[in-house]
């Protein structure tokens, strides 16, 4: 989570260290997490970090998505490389091998980056200086795949014999027994299983290897879905786990739903969002990088010069007492006011959207459509929170300064501050016309204030002055005892009833539980139980408790909100 809102020039940093950390990792050996940690960042925690070990093995397969992950981000053009860079089907002509054998010797070590192709697409890619160093690292892999020969009928013969025994015999899965073939023959495990698949296609009376019985167990599945995540072809997991195409494509998007639905999503809601040309006012466009004006550069210079006097201790690595962090940050955005609020507007409307999809997803029998088009709009808004996030960093460096008189230290203000600024970018209510930057600054200080005793007494000189409006107008503090909740839940109550529609007050205090059983205790109704109560559908529900929802941002106070939908 920290390393996503690095700048882009750290993080290709750490994708090299990444793949050097690969290239010397052995499968039987286990590995601190302090260590790991310095070997891709550079630095040294000084906080004592989980005493965990990984196994090799393991921190090889996420070492891998680790790079398969932040390289995504950092995609560059094939054209722009300084070397060849080969795609799987290239570097497999190239070697007189087959791709299959491509993505096995990736889990012995050859490292793939995502590349951007001429054809626009983003794909694994391998420079050629990544191959060179798996060839030198395994000249008897390499020399075994070009000796590859061709089966004779009798050796195909022995090899089908063989199968029908095993499978006759013992309770192997169909991957067992072929991996067992095909080291006790020395052939490659695609070369068995083509000889297996192509006998029980010609020969469908004697086939050795029937349809799966039944439903597949949910841990088949969760290892089917960690294989498609972690970039396994199709064809692969059919022949891994025996099933048909249309089985594997259920199962993995049966999976990717079940983690679309446990995921939370929350936006800021807006009437805009309901307007029938929303998407073209708020989509139409991709939102443009914006220059660094003349002024906003000495600005920039001016704010890293009063950063480097606020931090007094020296940072682990390179720099000594000029931070390294620092230095890193020169290159993030700086957002104005007007680019800052389409870029929350977008962000809520995208978390918007796929919310929207999200209630209309059948976990049984999930479209593929609806998924993919959901993880789209998700992975925009991520998009656009890094570029929120990354602009503020600066921000927090300058918080974290004037705290560190209570004894933590700045690497961990730092990291605490960093999170509460992820927390921030969520809560943040961009319709009511506050800069982001005077929400963040009171959240982080909040934050610091709570895990730092010496501070809680002592708000933070640089917004003492503005704490108290803070407080008043953007959030109020939790009421005090079971009276007083009780009390601010009646006044809510009673300005629903003033304020809105009946349909609209069954709708609010329904489904976020207002309706009076007891002193505070909440029965909450979902929307679809409430869109069969009414006679309206689900979709048609949530409009017009969205409606109602910007009616109650008029008329209640901030707390009596933050009660009502906290």
């Amino acid at each position: 989570m920290q390393l996503r809102f690095t700048p882009e020039r750290q993080r290709r940093k750490q994708l090299d260290a990444a793949e050097k950390l690969l290239g010397i990792i052995e499968k039987d050996k286990e590995y601190p997490s302090d260590f790991l940690c310095f070997r891709i960042t550079g630095h040294q925690p000084k906080t004592v970090l989980e005493t965990r070990l990984t196994r090799g093995d393991e921190l090889t397969d996420d070492l891998q998505v680790f790079i398969s992950k932040l390289s995504a981000r950092l995609a560059e053009p094939v054209s722009e490389q300084h070397e060849k860079v080969y795609n799987i089907e290239e570097l497999a002509a190239t070697l007189g091998v087959s791709a299959k054998t491509i993505n096995r010797w990736r889990k012995r070590g050859l490292v793939a980056r995502k590349f951007i192709f001429d054809d626009g697409t983003k794909r694994f890619g391998f420079p050629q200086s990544t191959v060179n160093r798996f060839i030198e690292a395994n000249p008897d892999v390499i020399g075994k795949a070009k000796k590859f020969t061709r089966l004779t009928s009798s050796q195909r013969q022995q090899v089908i014999k063989q199968a029908a025994s095993l499978a006759a015999k013992t309770n192997l899965s169909r991957y067992q027994i072929i991996e067992q073939i095909a080291a006790q023959a020395g052939r490659a495990h695609e070369t068995v299983r083509y000889v297996l698949a192509s006998h029980d296609k010609a020969h469908p009376q004697r086939a050795i290897f029937k349809k799966p019985p039944g439903v597949i167990d949910p841990a088949q599945a969760a290892e089917l879905y960690r294989l498609y995540v972690q970039g396994v072809s199709i064809k692969e997991l059919m022949d891994r786990f025996n099933r048909t195409r249309s089985s594997i494509y259920r199962i993995v998007n049966q999976r990717r739903a079940k983690a679309l639905l446990a995921r939370r999503i929350e936006f800021i809601p807006s009437n805009e969002f309901l307007q029938p040309d929303a998407r073209q006012n708020i989509l139409q466009q991709p939102l443009p990088r914006q220059p660094l004006p003349a002024h906003a550069a000495a600005q920039r210079s001016s704010a890293l010069q009063k950063e480097r006097k606020t931090v007094s201790q020296p940072w682990p690595g390179p720099g000594g007492s000029l931070p390294q962090y620092l230095r890193t940050l020169k290159d993030a955005p700086i957002l104005n006011r007007q680019r800052e609020l389409e870029l929350f507007r977008r962000y809520n409307f995208l978390k918007y959207l796929a919310h929207t999809i999200k209630a209309d997803i059948n976990p049984a029998r999930p479209a593929a459509e609806q998924l993919t088009q959901a993880e789209n709009y998700l992975a925009q808004g991520e998009e656009i929170k890094r570029l929120i996030i990354e602009a503020n960093l600066r921000l927090v460096v300058t918080i974290a300064g004037k705290h560190t008189t209570g004894g933590a230290s700045m690497l961990d203000l730092i990291s605490e501050g960093n999170v509460s600024l992820m927390r921030a970018v969520e809560k943040f209510d961009y319709t009511r016309g506050f800069r982001f930057g005077t929400f963040a600054s009171w959240t982080i200080a909040k934050d610091f204030a709570r895990k730092i005793p010496a501070e809680a007494a002592r708000p933070d000189k640089a917004t003492a002055a503005s704490l108290d409006d803070i407080y008043r107008d953007l959030r109020a503090p939790d009421a005090a005892g079971v009276i007083a909740v009780e009390h601010a839940r009646q006044s809510l109550v009673q300005v629903i009833k003033d304020n809105l529609t009946e349909r609209e007050q069954y709708v609010i205090l329904n489904h976020f539980g207002l309706i009076p059983l007891g002193r505070i205790r909440k029965k909450k109704k979902t929307l679809k139980q409430i869109g069969d109560e009414l006679g309206l559908t689900k979709e048609r529900v949530r409009q017009v408790e969205l409606t109602a929802l910007q009616k109650l941002r008029q008329s209640l106070s901030s707390e009596e909100f933050e009660l009502l939908t906290g």
